[in-house]
């Protein structure tokens, strides 16, 4: 039997306020900004992070990490 064990790592992202796409992201509402720079953040980095959490759990006897969905 398995039990999940949810935890996070935070990530800051900085926009620059007076570049075009840095005001469109900020017009946006706050909910929008985090599910869209999260939403990013998982098509991008968690692909990179595949073969780090592989090598991790390659001998993962009692607990796997992945990246939640």
């Amino acid at each position: 039997m398995t039990v999940e064990i949810k935890h996070a790592l935070y990530f800051v992202t900085e926009v620059d306020e007076t570049h075009p796409t840095g005001k469109a992201l900020l017009d946006l509402s706050h909910e929008m900004r985090i599910t869209m720079l999260e939403g990013m953040l998982k098509e991008l980095i968690a692909p990179a992070l595949q073969p780090a959490l592989d090598h991790i759990n390659e001998n993962g006897s009692f607990a796997i990490l992945k990246v939640a969905k």
